[in-house]
């Protein structure tokens, strides 16, 4: 079983920075990969990055060279550093983690990108 818990979401204004984090109920060793995803209302979710055990990294399009993901094993958290935020990147925003085969979602953080 896995929880996870998304936090820092909040309404900015375009090229403004806004950092999320993602506290996992358990250590990342068995959690591979983690990541983060969006979904507009009516859209299907999509992947914002995704980053394995071995600290392979796959980011969307675009956010290329814009969002950072990281990781702070001793506490279990994920973070999304999110740069230059544009109104497209307006989502909810979710923390996903696999364990042992089995997909777990966060909740979802509301990210607002709007002047």
């Amino acid at each position: 079983q896995l929880q996870l818990v998304e936090s820092g979401g909040g309404l900015v204004q375009p090229g403004e920075a806004l950092r999320l984090s993602c506290v996992a109920s358990r250590s990342f060793n068995s959690i591979n990969p983690m990541g983060w995803y969006r979904q507009a209302p009516g859209k299907e979710r999509e992947l914002v990055v995704v980053r394995s055990n071995s600290g392979i990294t796959n980011y969307a399009n675009s956010v290329k060279g814009r969002f950072t993901i990281s990781r702070e094993s001793a506490k279990n958290m994920t973070y999304l550093q999110m740069n230059s935020l544009k109104p497209e990147d307006t989502d909810v925003y979710y923390c996903h983690g696999r364990l042992y085969g089995m997909e777990y979602w966060g909740k979802g953080t509301l990210v607002t990108v709007s002047s």
